[in-house]
């Protein structure tokens, strides 16, 4: 069903201070079931690859070298209208911006240290999905 995925990374710095599991937890009690997720250290050809579409802004040597500075999980949530249901879950890309309870501003630090990746479209969460997890990691 078109809709009914989103993805997600939990970033480096969330992962490093320990709040994956929490996250997760946010993540499942607003009702997203995880159809495939890992842990995995993105180099920085991968993390420039994916975030290929931000290429020519400013932040994109910055943007690359912090997703690639340490570990990270990713994950593919299902539920329905996901990718809207998990914007609203996340919260403004400011953490400082962000509404209370959501998982940017329990967690987020900067605008670029906010915690999660979330995909912005329908289009792009297959796309996003697609580079990390085969149909074969997928339940």
């Amino acid at each position: 069903m078109t809709g009914s995925i989103t993805f997600t990374m939990i970033k480096p710095e969330a992962f490093q201070n320990g709040h994956t599991g929490k996250i997760l937890d946010m993540i499942l009690g607003n009702g997203f079931r995880i159809t495939a997720i890992k842990v995995l250290k993105l180099t920085r050809e991968q993390a420039g690859k994916f975030y290929e579409v931000h290429r020519e802004r400013p932040f994109y040597n910055d943007l690359v070298g912090f997703m690639s500075s340490g570990t990270i999980l990713a994950a593919i949530l299902e539920k329905e209208n996901a990718v809207e249901e998990y914007r609203k879950l996340i919260g403004s890309t400011n953490p400082a911006d962000a509404a209370e309870g959501t998982i940017r501003k329990a967690f987020g630090q900067s605008i670029q240290m906010n915690a999660v990746h979330g995909s912005d479209s329908n289009e792009n969460a297959i796309i996003e999905a697609s580079f990390f997890f085969s149909e074969l990691e997928r339940f």
